[in-house]
């Protein structure tokens, strides 16, 4: 589990480039399940066949059984959701060849969004969790699925390395999306959030957050923050462990 996430997000078109968030914390942390998941690039060997895209598809019901697949082996792996089989038998020659485009390339012709589809998402990446290329139709729907994120591998920390001191059993609620969304100038620089230097006190728990730039190459970026981490943060979350709130400093 990675102590670190990095987050890059371009408003402009749609999508966040990340790293340390795998395709298990996306779907687990996603205000509403998933549908059928039409799969661009993959190495999953349950998958069915698409007679009129030429592509894979996992139905709904057996994306459960993908999530205990070692994504991050498969190399790429890149994938639309979609509502109906009627929708995906109706797409037209251009977009097939747009999304051809799109999982070879993990970049779009033209915002990857589909009326047929009706897709949320197109999820785009190389060695799962270190990098990853999510376009969201809805932006709010990033911010949601980060808030759950950061207090999801917090708790982990908590319950495996003893990092913090709630009461057994007890989880950190989600950030609320609307304090996600309050760094948005930061992610749009590119910013880390770094659980590895979190800090608590008897009351609350801070996480740290630095901006490091704009980067596809993640070695990169590490060594940036590396460099960064030493100074003041840029902002930080902060929960409070008697009310059980989070609020945000700049």
């Amino acid at each position: 589990m990675k102590e670190l996430i990095y987050v890059h997000l371009n408003t402009a078109h749609q999508y966040a480039i990340s790293y340390g968030i795998d395709f298990h914390d996306f779907v687990q942390s996603l205000s509403q399940e998933l549908n059928h998941l039409l799969l661009l690039k993959h190495e999953y060997g349950g998958a069915d066949f698409n007679m009129h895209t030429r592509f894979n598809y996992v139905d709904a019901g057996e994306v459960r059984s993908l999530l205990k697949e070692p994504i991050a082996e498969y190399g790429d792996f890149c994938w639309l959701d979609f509502d109906d089989m009627e929708g995906l038998n109706e797409l037209e020659d251009q977009e097939i060849a747009e999304l051809l485009y799109l999982g070879h390339c993990k970049h779009h012709l033209r915002v990857p969004f589909y009326s047929k589809l009706n897709n949320r998402y197109a999820y785009l990446s190389e060695e799962d969790e270190w990098f990853n290329k999510t376009y969201y139709r809805y932006l709010p729907d990033f911010y949601f699925m980060l808030g759950r994120v950061i207090s999801f591998k917090l708790g982990y920390f908590r319950s495996e390395k003893t990092f913090f001191s709630l009461r057994k059993g007890t989880s950190f609620p989600p950030v609320p999306k609307e304090m996600v969304a309050s760094f948005i100038d930061k992610m749009k620089e590119g910013m880390v959030i770094s659980l590895a230097k979190s800090v608590q006190s008897r009351t609350k728990v801070e996480i740290p957050v630095w901006v490091v730039g704009d980067y596809i190459n993640m070695d990169e970026m590490f060594d940036e923050y590396m460099n960064c981490y030493r100074q003041p943060p840029d902002g930080r979350f902060e929960f409070d462990k008697k009310t059980r709130e989070w609020s945000v400093c700049f």
